[in-house]
């Protein structure tokens, strides 16, 4: 009985917090349409059968709850079809329709910013990028030395003590190089090993030393969180290229259940830990969307791209084809790691 109240518990946050990520990913696209002058038709969070709805009498926009809780849309006069209609999304500027559909990933990328922001203000001490002591037995400290100030892991510019563990955790699975400044003068440690972990097959770096706190300033603040949600960004795209390359198998991918346990687990634990998760969640449904893949928002705005550059709209049947082909990749896709996470959860 247990066992299936927690599951319950599990899928009742994840469709909490899907359904407000959707809403705002939605909310995007609609705001913007309505700013452009297009005719909105309907405004749904959800697929698949209505729960509700209402139409509004001043706009005429059919605003509903469907019953799936696995995405949302916004309904546009003119969006797959043709019209004469002068306020359909088809006869607006190709800017204007760029902009339309980037604004759902922006504001999920916005959200992400907000959500980073209220975990810096209310966690503790700031890491600085200041090595201040070493755990016991560290393996970096045959080269880095306290006092080190970290510039640069493995090439990449790093600015606070949050991007230092990413990075370390990310390519530290080998000896990479620290490029640090030690008293006033840059150096290049070159094959600095650190101790490494592994999960779901796939192995990290290991932090084995601490950092310098900074002063909790507002400018040290809005730098935390601008360089806590960059991170979180270059996370995604890490994650993404690692699966491509074959760095991340197929057991580091997690489906709706997957995701759901994690989220509940985290709604368990503390509130930092749970917002965290969530603002991951919405940085990643960002960037995924922003991926120039058929039916993604990405893949939409590479057909406006490609309409700019020709003067002249790519064929509607054309292009409806090609993103039909694309859910049913997506949607096979979900299907399958979803059936990979019940068998992970029964076997474990």
């Amino acid at each position: 009985m247990g066992g299936v109240l927690t599951v319950a518990f599990y899928l009742l946050v994840m469709v909490l917090v899907f359904g407000i990520l959707i809403f705002i990913h939605e909310l995007g696209h609609f705001l913007t349409a309505r700013a452009c002058g297009v005719k909105i038709r309907e405004f749904a969070v959800g697929m698949g059968p209505t729960v509700f709805s209402w139409k509004s009498k001043k706009y005429g926009t059919k605003y509903g709850m469907r019953a799936l809780p696995i995405g949302g849309f916004v309904s546009m006069e003119g969006e797959d079809e043709a019209s004469d209609d002068e306020s359909a999304f088809c006869n607006k500027k190709v800017w204007q329709r760029m902009l339309i559909t980037i604004a759902g990933p922006a504001m999920n990328l916005v959200l992400g910013f907000i959500l980073m922001m209220t975990l810096v203000l209310i966690q503790g001490p700031i890491g600085s990028t200041t090595v201040a002591e070493f755990d016991e037995n560290a393996l970096s400290s045959a080269q880095l030395e306290i006092g080190d100030v970290i510039i640069e892991v493995d090439g990449t510019r790093v600015y606070s003590g949050n991007e230092v563990l990413y990075e370390i955790s990310n390519k530290g699975y080998e000896p990479i190089d620290i490029l640090v400044k030690r008293n006033g003068e840059k150096l290049l440690l070159s094959d600095v090993v650190f101790p490494t972990s592994e999960e779901e097959g796939v192995v990290f770096g290991t932090l084995d030393f601490k950092v310098l706190a900074e002063e909790r300033s507002f400018g040290n603040l809005m730098k935390q969180s601008f360089t806590r949600s960059l991170s979180a960004v270059k996370m995604v795209i890490d994650s993404l290229v690692g699966l491509i390359s074959g760095r991340f198998g197929l057991d580091a991918v997690s489906g709706p259940i997957g995701v759901a346990e994690v989220v509940g687990e985290a709604a368990k634990t503390n509130i930092d830990t749970f917002l965290y998760i969530v603002a991951i969640l919405t940085i990643n449904l960002g960037v995924f969307n922003l991926i120039p893949f058929p039916a993604l928002d990405g893949g939409r705005f590479l057909f406006l791209i490609i309409e700019g550059i020709r003067r002249k709209p790519i064929n509607k049947n054309v292009e409806a084809y090609i993103n039909f082909g694309g859910i049913i990749i997506l949607f096979a896709f979900m299907i399958f790691v979803s059936f990979k996470d019940v068998m992970k959860l029964i076997f474990r």
